[in-house]
């Protein structure tokens, strides 16, 4: 029998609900885990093992819900209160807000357990924290959902939440191994979520196999629709390079090769698209609608609490202030308004886009967590993205693809990504 840590967080909810084994025993075999490979690996910002044990009795003896035996972990921009939430700053250790996040208790609300809190960047942004890439230490798990996704891709947790402003889920998670989701813009409550830029923070959810970050956003927003069918229908699938396509290292157009044979061997055929007009404006517009986001957003730690921050933030939020402006950002958001309008017509009449979610493999080295350019993008167009492992490159590390669908067409978003999951480990 597999050990619980390497079971779905479903399989352990059925397991839980069927009476096989209890909330107890699946908290103490991630415990077990964390004892064997936390130290190398990095991704817990904090892990109360005694606390955990408590609170997973409490679970059990609890009325329970449809998530009671799920675990998630929680990044550690994202408030909890039993728990500490420093936003990967050392100006905030030891802070405790007095309440959850709205991700957070809409989870525990339906019987989900809060394991403990992922390692994040400072406030989401560039400055990293202590967390190595699962596969290789010498190599960054990306960011900023760094902990999260290693955590994941370690087996220390079945499901935890990410954030993204520009690549934050998705990126880490192709590094990681893992399935890393952001949803449509807003579709996931940032209530209690430290705002890095509030024009695109957006909650995002790493897991290990597509049905279990379904899973978890369909109880979280009241959407059951969200999960897939057992058996989902074939979508109609586009190939877009973008403008970023001179990045993509060989092994990131590799996995697109393999993620368009895997689909022609169930009947699917991917036809390349041309790249939209206008979509190389994007990243400057993302830019300038990020320098007044994050200077608005950053406010305080800029302003009151510079020499309390690291440097690379402090450098960071002084030159994002000196470039930005709330004329310069209302022009640049009337741009991507117009540009969301407009995204129809690059899609045309396909369900989901197929593109690569980072240049290729974790980049070697910790002090910086990879390139967004695959990201940026479509999360200046509020659009869900997820991305799906995809195998491996030159070094052994994982690579993933990326699917993108329409503003709040996340169902269908989800439903391709199980078909193409499914087709890949085919």
């Amino acid at each position: 029998m597999a050990e619980l840590y390497e079971i779905s967080a479903r399989e352990a909810v059925a397991g839980v609900a069927k009476g096989d084994f209890t909330v107890e025993a699946v908290v103490r075999s991630y415990l077990d885990r964390a004892d064997a490979v936390e130290a190398d690996v990095g991704a817990w910002h904090h892990l109360d093992p005694d606390a955990a044990i408590a609170t997973a009795k409490a679970v059990d003896a609890g009325p329970g819900g449809p998530m009671k035996g799920a675990l998630i972990g929680v990044k550690d921009v994202i408030c909890t209160a039993d728990m500490p939430t420093t936003f990967g700053s050392k100006a905030y250790e030891g802070f405790r807000p007095p309440y959850d996040a709205a991700c957070v208790t809409m989870a525990r609300a339906a019987g989900a357990m809060v394991l403990g809190k992922t390692v994040s960047t400072e406030f989401a942004a560039m400055s990293p924290g202590k967390t190595k890439n699962p596969f290789n230490p010498e190599h960054t798990p990306g960011g900023s959902s760094s902990g999260s996704a290693a955590g994941v891709g370690a087996k220390l947790v079945p499901i935890a939440l990410g954030t993204q402003t520009a690549g934050s889920t998705i990126r880490p998670a192709a590094f990681c191994g893992v399935v890393g989701y952001k949803p449509s813009y807003d579709l996931i409550d940032t209530t209690g979520t430290k705002t890095l830029a509030a024009c695109f923070d957006t909650i995002g959810v790493i897991a290990r196999d597509v049905r279990d970050v379904a899973f978890y956003t369909a109880h979280v927003t009241g959407k059951p629709e969200l999960e897939p069918d057992a058996a989902p229908a074939a979508p109609t699938v586009a190939l877009y390079r973008s403008e970023a396509w001179h990045l993509a290292l060989p092994e990131a157009q590799e996995a697109l090769d393999r993620a368009i044979a895997a689909l022609a061997a169930k009947g699917v055929s991917v036809t390349e698209i041309p790249l939209m007009p206008g979509y190389d404006k994007l990243l400057d517009i993302h830019e300038r609608m990020m320098d007044w986001g994050m200077t608005t957003g950053l406010s305080y730690e800029r302003l009151y609490i510079p020499d309390r921050i690291s440097p690379i933030s402090r450098d960071m939020l002084e030159g994002r202030a000196a470039h930005a402006s709330a004329a310069k950002f209302a022009e640049a958001e009337a741009e991507a308004i117009a540009a969301r309008a407009n995204i129809s017509a690059l899609f045309g009449d396909y369900d989901v886009i197929l593109t690569p979610p980072a240049p290729g493999e974790a980049p070697k080295g910790l002090a910086r967590t990879g390139d967004a350019s695959f990201n940026r993008g479509w999360t200046a167009l509020h659009l869900p993205c997820i991305t799906v492992p995809a195998g491996t490159g030159p070094t052994g590390l994982p690579v993933g693809v990326q699917l993108v669908a329409r503003k709040n067409d996340d169902a269908r978003l989800l439903s391709a990504a199980a078909f193409l999951e499914a087709a890949l480990a085919a």
